[in-house]
């Protein structure tokens, strides 16, 4: 809230670990819908006006500055005043943007973003996939691009989970708030490329990066999306109200929860990654939020007090150690693996902001319907 831009809109960008806020740092579209998300949710939620206020404002932005009205589609990035910076048109970044338009609707009853959120939805299934599935990278105007972007562990990728995973989540908001045939099939076609391309039975966890043909091509274990998915891929499957269907993908995600639980679980937290056998030991501050929510997605499932446990003890080490005590400031980026913060990384950034941990907390009390909020 701390960061509004009152007089260029939007929300400022950058703040980095020392608590100093750059107004003229660029604002990236993913950062905007994700707090446009954050905010509708929030304000769903808790009935609270000044939390629907920034969700309007957010929204403002959005469609004032974000959406390309030549050629359709949201930019990556914008200047500090809301001018086009980086054009590249990611099917990634479309799926955020249907994602926060989808809530925004919910809270609002806005026709607008629901129009806004079905052409995005349009646009990506004409303009982002193949007969394989879903691409990546675009220029302005829709041409093929190298996917930079979404490529990390100097590999280049044509297709790649994480995206795969984010479509999903988009098109499972919009269906939550205004059910097609069209998402349905959708959805239906990316959970059938999860359980059949990206999901590895032999290796108990998701492939990550691919060629175009869905070859792996780097050994990476991604813990952190497997414990996304494992919860995130059950709510939007079940949302479908397919027996059937919910059953496949969750024994799927209950193999990713529990390979998780044994292979990262870690020191009262999970640990990053694991590329060609070697195990990065950072503890990122998204990965612990969306583990407390698989632990306690599959605890609910199984029944097995360990993951209750988990859950629980993750909890408290967010508390005492990644929750940045000082005013002003939210979740360290990161920690070593003696709990030590990383002083090179921003404390807000174009890929941090309260999506990850503001939905942790919106989930959790979800699931508990006697909160009081």
């Amino acid at each position: 809230m701390n960061l509004r831009d009152e007089e260029q809109g939007g929300y400022y960008g950058l703040v980095d670990f020392d608590l100093r806020v750059d107004k003229t740092a660029e604002k990236s579209c993913i950062l905007n819908s994700r707090i446009l998300w954050f905010f509708s949710r929030a304000a769903l939620l808790t009935g609270r006006a000044d939390v629907r206020q920034h969700a309007c404002h957010a929204y403002r932005f959005l469609v004032e500055h974000c959406l390309d009205s030549q050629y359709g589609g949201l930019y990556w990035s914008l200047t500090c005043d809301g001018k086009p910076l980086d054009t590249t048109k990611h099917t990634y970044n479309q799926a955020f943007g249907i994602y926060a338009l989808a809530a925004y609707y919910q809270l609002t009853g806005s026709r607008e973003a629901l129009a806004l959120a079905r052409e995005l939805f349009a646009l990506i299934e004409s303009r982002c996939t193949d007969d394989q599935g879903y691409l990546e990278a675009f220029t302005r105007d829709w041409q093929p691009e190298r996917n930079e972007k979404l490529s990390e562990n100097g590999v280049l990728a044509d297709r790649t989970m994480n995206t795969l995973l984010h479509v999903f989540e988009g098109y499972a908001g919009l269906y939550q708030a205004a059910p097609s045939r069209e998402a349905a099939q959708a959805m239906r076609r990316i959970l059938k490329i999860y359980a059949e391309k990206i999901y590895s039975p032999k290796l108990r966890r998701q492939l990550v990066f691919f060629d175009r043909h869905y070859r792996s091509i780097i050994d990476l274990y991604s813990y952190g999306h497997d414990i996304e998915s494992s919860w995130l891929m059950d709510w939007g499957c079940g949302l479908l109200d397919d027996p059937a269907l919910s059953g496949e993908i969750a024994a799927i995600n209950s193999h990713l929860a529990r390979a998780i639980y044994e292979r990262a679980y870690r020191d009262h937290s999970v640990i990053n990654e694991c590329e060609r056998g070697a195990d990065d030991l950072t503890r990122v501050w998204w990965v612990q939020a969306e583990a407390v929510l698989g632990f306690v997605n599959e605890y609910a499932k199984s029944g097995d007090p360990a993951f209750a446990r988990a859950a629980g003890d993750l909890w408290h080490y967010i508390q005492d150690n990644l929750v940045d005590k000082r005013p002003g400031s939210e979740w360290f980026w990161c920690l070593d693996e003696h709990r030590r913060p990383d002083p090179r990384r921003p404390i807000v950034e174009p890929w941090k902001c309260p999506y990850h941990n503001g939905r942790m907390c919106l989930e959790l009390i979800r699931r508990n319907p006697d909160v009081q909020v």
